[in-house]
């Protein structure tokens, strides 16, 4: 499953640079597909689901920083554990009960966002 960023949250910033997929944004922060992978133009996510990958899309949180679930894979494929997790200060990087993903599907998830 991928991770949300609880509001105990205290927009320290340690998680951004850790995100090996730039699924992480700052508060108020538009974000796209495209940011920091290899994706453009229309695709179509591991889901199904077609978009615009270089579209900006609106802010999740405006108070807090956020996770997008269709960019985060858990950090599978390049570290053992979820490395926003592993910095955050107040532990407010937790699994996000509402986007259960298998080891399998976050793989994917990762090809899909970086050309494999």
């Amino acid at each position: 499953m991928s991770l949300i960023i609880t509001d105990e949250c205290i927009n320290c910033d340690a998680c951004i640079s850790e995100c090996p997929n730039n699924a992480i944004y700052e508060p108020d922060q538009e974000w796209s597909y495209s940011d920091e992978t290899v994706l453009s133009g229309t695709v179509t996510t591991p889901s199904g689901k077609e978009v615009d990958a270089d579209a900006e899309n609106e802010p999740l949180s405006d108070e807090f920083y956020f996770i997008v679930s269709d960019k985060c894979t858990e950090c599978k494929g390049f570290h053992d554990e979820p490395q926003c997790a592993s910095v955050c200060p107040v532990d407010c990087c937790v699994p996000d009960d509402n986007h259960q993903e298998s080891e399998e599907e976050l793989l994917e998830k990762k090809a899909w966002l970086h050309g494999e």
